[in-house]
């Protein structure tokens, strides 16, 4: 390991304060980093960060555009440091398909949390990766808990699979509803709500008959699904669990006890007897793999035979000379 890079594990693991923060954030856009060269030393930079992680409450949130994730974030996070706590934020902000561009306004939206020396926001582009959460999102989580951060919170876009990304890498996924959306039995999609361990009708200060209304028909439908994904996800075969349904409001902080009640008894029943300890094995099988098939897919286009052919082969799959199927064996058959 280069010098500078040991300089940098031991200041996240064994400092604190503006050198620790200017650390970590180094750690990190190395770890964002896609140069060969800077993939070799995040390697290494991240096992050496692996043994003083993984203490943390890693929380994910969801929901759609609008619903108020930062502004909760940013109210839940003061709540937490004012219990002692160090909060990490990962927020993922959409890349442009266009320009693949990003705006990272995560922090600037929470500009008191910002501010606080216990707290460490760190918004990245999620690259046009499927489902909105970040390539590295994993990799930047470890080195917040190496650094001591025992609160992560993992903020998504909240489109198409964030949902599946997000509960993939937490221990409590949390989804945001708004209170008033329409039809909320209409709204809600069954795959996504039986992810959930935790649901929060946000903004009930701007209507709170409707964010009683949406709480009820929520929690009705929860209880139809049943606690089976539940089971399932945390393989203990004794989680009996059904997803609260909370109303906030982030704006006034109202919700927030309630909340962080509900988030602590699901993490003391989730973990006895080692159950969260099984759902990150879990997850880490499930990164690891995720690794590979990303890997295999850029040697593949890097492949000298499968560029070469690359060309004719759409051309022929675009003219409809060629099935799809028939191209991709052809191209795979090049990639010895």
């Amino acid at each position: 390991m280069q010098a500078d890079d040991r300089a940098i594990v031991e200041q996240i693991t064994a400092g604190s304060g503006p050198v620790q923060r200017r650390a970590l954030a180094k750690a990190i856009t190395l770890l964002e980093s896609t140069r060969p060269d800077h993939r070799a030393r995040a390697d290494e930079v991240l096992d050496a960060l692996l043994p003083a992680s993984g203490k943390s409450f890693r929380i994910g949130l969801s929901g759609v555009p609008g619903v108020g994730k930062s502004t909760f974030v940013e109210s839940l996070g003061l709540f937490l440091i004012a219990r002692g706590h160090r909060v990490a934020v990962l927020a993922v902000d959409p890349s442009s398909s266009l320009s693949g561009g990003s705006i990272l306004g995560d922090k600037t939206r929470m500009e008191r949390l910002a501010a606080e020396p216990c707290a460490y926001i760190r918004p990245s582009p999620s690259g046009g990766t499927l489902g909105g959460v970040a390539e590295k999102t994993r990799e930047a989580m470890v080195a917040c808990e190496a650094a001591g951060h025992d609160i992560v919170i993992v903020e998504t876009v909240g489109v198409g699979q964030s949902e599946v990304a997000v509960a993939g890498m937490t221990d409590l996924f949390v989804l945001m509803q708004l209170p008033n959306a329409g039809d909320e039995l209409q709204a809600i999609k069954r795959g996504v709500m039986e992810l959930a361990d935790l649901v929060v009708v946000n903004k009930a200060d701007l209507d709170p008959a409707a964010a009683i209304r949406a709480q009820s028909q929520i929690a009705s439908a929860l209880r139809s699904y049943g606690s089976a994904g539940h089971a399932d996800r945390d393989a203990s075969g004794a989680l009996a669990w059904t997803p609260p349904v909370l109303c906030a409001s982030a704006l006034d902080g109202t919700g927030l006890d309630d909340f962080w009640g509900e988030a602590t008894r699901y993490r003391e029943l989730a973990n006895a007897g080692g159950g969260l300890d099984r759902r990150r094995h879990r997850q880490d099988q499930a990164w690891m793999w995720e690794r590979i098939e990303s890997g295999l897919r850029e040697r593949f286009r890097d492949h000298p035979a499968v560029r070469e052919a690359l060309p004719a082969v759409s051309g022929e799959v675009r003219a409809g000379r060629t099935a799809a199927s028939v191209a991709a064996r052809r191209l795979l058959d090049l990639f010895h």
